[in-house]
């Protein structure tokens, strides 16, 4: 056996995904087709257009991702997944249940919300909540489900009792929607609200006023526990 041939036997193959990575068409098609979805949602989104914005040939969304469905759940994925895992260690850390929850609200509002406008994850689940695909199930156990289990055992564990009990979902849907009204109803804002900008400062201090309000609220729920 030839010594390059002991050597190309000894180097490790690259992954697939590592190769694919590196490939600039690749990297383009899942910029183009986040914006795209983002704006327009699943089904409105064309392969046309973010072949267009890419730069790229039509076929190669084909090429890369074998069709559109399999690029939206790339792009859906790639996007909401950071936000979850960071979500995820916010609840993680060793705090009071009153301190876990005014930090994870303040992680997602300052997270979801962007600066000039909603955050790109928060725009594509806008659109995957709306109008559901075959990619929902899959983004729900992966991502969104850990973090609303978190959700359920902080405020479980400020309650006194168990995850699934209706009373601690309930709450569970009260934050997290306070948390989602702002970047949601953002254009509404704008015109009820006009002194609203939307700096950090005004977020934190709107972050601490949905802490403030919800933890009042399980304070005296945990009372009458009692």
């Amino acid at each position: 056996m030839s010594t390059a041939t002991r050597s190309a036997r000894r180097r490790p193959r690259k992954k697939a995904a590592e190769v694919a990575g590196a490939d600039p068409t690749r990297a383009k098609l899942l910029a183009a087709a986040a914006e795209v979805f983002a704006e327009r949602g699943f089904e409105a989104a064309t392969v046309r257009e973010i072949s267009r914005r890419a730069g790229a040939n039509i076929a190669a969304v084909n090429y890369h991702f074998r069709d559109k469905l399999g690029l939206y759940r790339e792009v859906l994925h790639a996007a909401v997944s950071p936000v979850g895992r960071v979500a995820r260690s916010v609840f993680d850390r060793e705090m009071t249940p009153e301190e876990t929850l005014r930090a994870a609200i303040k992680f997602m509002l300052l997270r979801l919300y962007g600066l000039d406008r909603p955050a790109l994850p928060f725009r594509l689940l806008r659109h995957e909540l709306i109008h559901p695909t075959p990619v929902l199930a899959q983004v729900v156990d992966e991502v969104l489900r850990p973090t609303y289990n978190r959700w359920r055992a902080t405020i479980s564990a400020m309650l006194g009792l168990p995850p699934d009990h209706e009373k601690v979902r309930l709450c569970a849907h009260s934050l997290m929607g306070q948390v989602m009204f702002y970047p949601q109803a953002r254009a509404v804002l704008a015109l009820l609200w006009p002194q609203m900008k939307a700096t950090p400062e005004q977020l934190e201090r709107i972050a601490d006023h949905i802490a403030d309000f919800s933890l009042a609220y399980l304070r005296a729920e945990r009372d009458t526990q009692s």
